[in-house]
């Protein structure tokens, strides 16, 4: 509804001062009857206020930049921390299944390990029963043989054995390829896993980094709004003494027109309408709230939001309330009416200032 950063229509502040000189001169036409010294006084206090709202005007807009600038610091913190996260999460991920590979094939290894212990150990034993017994001669098997049959039968157990030596030589040699391609396949998945290993250690890393600047960031972030709130409390504080001021004369000529009937409550709002008029109003909210949103321009429009008019109210609010065409071009009565209306339905919580 308000708007809530409170950005070049702060500017408007500024031209509140030159309201000042007015101020004194009505004060002064205003209260013919109130003693000098009082008049003197209210006239030092608001020549001052006039320079202090203006410095405080160019305090609030430059704390407005600054807690800005800090925000969106924060946002692309957090989205450079999420992308971090998502990218960590895939390499934990991705390190888990390498580490799972790695220890599969070194299960393998050892089984081909094994593999190749048995082979080698068969080999040997054959070799050391050649030696034992001998290599059968063919000419013995021949000559040696009873008969026909016999010979076939010697043979072809000669051939078995040559065969058998044969592909135990051949199996060997394969379970020793084998054993050297899972080393092979050992190394290579270990450095692919200490390669992810190391991304996910620089992730954590720059997430830490991340994390650090986006804690540096909200803590200025904190210190600018805090400043902001406190730029803004000391004007709310100023326009409540000058009102307190200027309520003392409104008591005073009372007392002199013998208006002893009049409440202090009564006394005190006359005395902040008075204020109001003095700084263009008055308004249908209280004046230190349309100083802070508008300055009290009620042509005032805040381009990054759309909120218009002294009380700086949004398009949609003002279409809800019954306003016609944008709130910065609507008459001075019109604006206040709906002003009114909004205030009685949410109060100050409707106005970022008026929540401060």
């Amino acid at each position: 509804m308000a708007s809530a950063r409170v950005r070049t229509d702060l500017l408007a502040l500024v031209c509140a001062g030159a309201l000042f000189g007015a101020l004194v001169a009505s004060v002064l036409a205003l209260a013919p009857g109130a003693r000098a010294a009082d008049r003197g006084a209210l006239e030092a206090k608001l020549s001052a206020g006039r320079e202090e709202a203006s410095a405080l005007a160019g305090e609030l807009q430059a704390s407005q930049a600054e807690l800005a600038g800090a925000e969106a610091e924060a946002a692309r913190a957090e989205k450079h921390e999420e992308r971090l996260s998502g990218l960590l999460a895939e390499g934990e991920e991705r390190e888990a299944q390498l580490s799972e590979e790695v220890t599969a094939t070194r299960r393998h290894l050892a089984i081909e390990r094994e593999r190749l212990r048995r082979s080698r150990s068969a080999l040997a034993q054959r070799v050391v029963d050649i030696y034992e017994t001998g290599v059968p001669d063919p000419a013995s098997v021949i000559f040696g043989s009873g008969d026909y049959e016999e010979l076939v039968t010697r043979d072809t157990y000669l051939r078995e054995i040559n065969e058998a030596d044969t592909a135990l030589a051949r199996r060997v040699g394969e379970t020793r390829d084998a054993v050297h391609r899972q080393v092979v396949l050992v190394a290579a998945a270990r450095r692919k896993a200490v390669a992810y290993d190391e991304r996910v250690a620089a992730a954590r890393d720059e997430i830490a980094a991340v994390r650090e600047a986006a804690a540096a960031s909200a803590a200025h972030l904190a210190a600018v709004s805090g400043a902001r709130e406190a730029s803004l409390a000391q004007l709310k504080g100023d326009i409540a003494t000058w009102t307190a001021d200027v309520k003392k004369i409104r008591a005073e000529e009372a007392r002199q027109r013998r208006e002893a009937e009049e409440s202090a409550a009564e006394a005190n709002a006359t005395a902040e309408e008075e204020v109001g008029r003095w700084l263009g109003g008055p308004y249908s909210i209280p004046t230190y709230i349309v100083m802070c949103e508008s300055g009290g321009n009620y042509s005032a429009l805040n381009p990054s939001s759309g909120a218009g008019g002294a009380y700086q109210i949004l398009p949609s609010t003002w279409e809800l309330y019954g306003g016609k065409g944008e709130p910065q071009n609507a008459p001075k009565a019109e604006q206040d009416r709906i002003a009114a209306e909004i205030w009685a339905d949410s109060g100050p919580s409707a106005w970022v200032c008026g929540s401060l």
